[in-house]
């Protein structure tokens, strides 16, 4: 197995973790909090790994100032797709919020075929359109025919703020890939995540929300902020990587397999269950998955 499929597989499993466990915080913090918190923690991490490891990015961040301006813009996209996202998980639930961000991906692959040459290869051979195509329907079989018990009665504004965050991630993952041609991936997100946390931690002080966490005990607060860590690795870090070493479309590929190992997670830890119906579907999505990506195997 190579390095850019054990990445692939390695990011689906982990993420299918680090939803429930957003899914968790959020109902116990407040949506600003709850990202201030996390993003610092996993912010101060990645800035102490870039300081000792890739201090060298940082002279080209002077050389070329559009790299801050970049970075800035990344920092309010991310603010923005988090806090729709994390209150959409709040109102639904975590397998929703994972399956959700499938929808992203026509949007997503059209923007990236408009402005990337390299990306516009990829999707023009046929196979990729059946395999996602295939997934896309397995993955609006999973979500349709899931058992509704454990969501909120406020589903479809949960569903409506799910769809905000993925419409700011398109445009977010089209910054990552432009600034990924000049920067690491781990000092993109050290900028992003230290950024977007403070500028929660702002909201919070000025709404005066930062007194919750004052009526939160210490052990759920160390959680939130190593969630917060967890969470930067995976759905951040990694997430950057990718999309910077294998491209836009492959990311949003592998985001319609998240949902399938969320699913398995989300029944030991959140009672989320899975019925016979949701099964088919979610063989449909790794059927559609691996024909989408088998022709790149040469070129990815």
């Amino acid at each position: 197995m190579n390095n850019k499929n054990t990445m692939r597989i390695l990011y689906i499993i982990l993420m299918g973790f680090g939803l429930p466990i957003m899914r968790f915080m959020s109902m116990h913090f407040d949506t600003i909090n709850n990202n201030a918190v996390r993003f610092l923690s996993g912010g101060s991490v990645f800035i102490l790994i870039s300081i000792f490891k890739f201090n060298g990015e940082f002279e080209k961040i002077k050389e070329e100032p559009i790299l801050s301006f970049k970075l800035l813009l990344l920092g309010f996209l991310m603010t923005g797709n988090m806090y729709f996202y994390m209150n959409g998980l709040r109102y639904t639930s975590a397998l929703t919020g994972s399956i959700f961000g499938i929808l992203a991906m026509p949007l997503a692959v059209v923007m990236a075929a408009l402005f990337y040459r390299d990306e516009r290869g990829r999707v023009k051979q046929v196979n990729f359109y059946i395999g996602s195509i295939l997934a896309v329907i397995g993955s609006l079989i999973f979500v349709i025919y899931g058992n509704k018990n454990g969501e909120s009665s406020d589903f479809l504004k949960g569903a409506l703020l799910l769809g905000i965050a993925i419409l700011i991630q398109s445009f977010q993952n089209l910054v990552v890939k432009n600034v990924g041609k000049k920067l690491h991936s781990i000092v993109i997100s050290a900028s992003t995540a230290t950024l977007s946390g403070i500028m929660y931690l702002s909201i919070a002080i000025q709404s005066g929300k930062i007194t919750q966490l004052s009526e939160v005990g210490i052990g759920l607060l160390v959680g939130l902020a190593l969630a917060g860590i967890y969470g930067m690795l995976t759905g951040m870090l990694m997430a950057f990587y990718i999309v910077q070493k294998q491209g836009v479309v492959i990311f949003n590929i592998l985001q319609l397999i998240v949902p399938l190992s969320t699913a398995v997670v989300g029944y030991f830890t959140l009672g989320e269950t899975i019925n016979l119906i949701q099964g088919v579907g979610a063989v449909i999505v790794v059927l559609g998955c691996i024909f989408a990506l088998k022709e790149r195997k040469n070129n990815v």
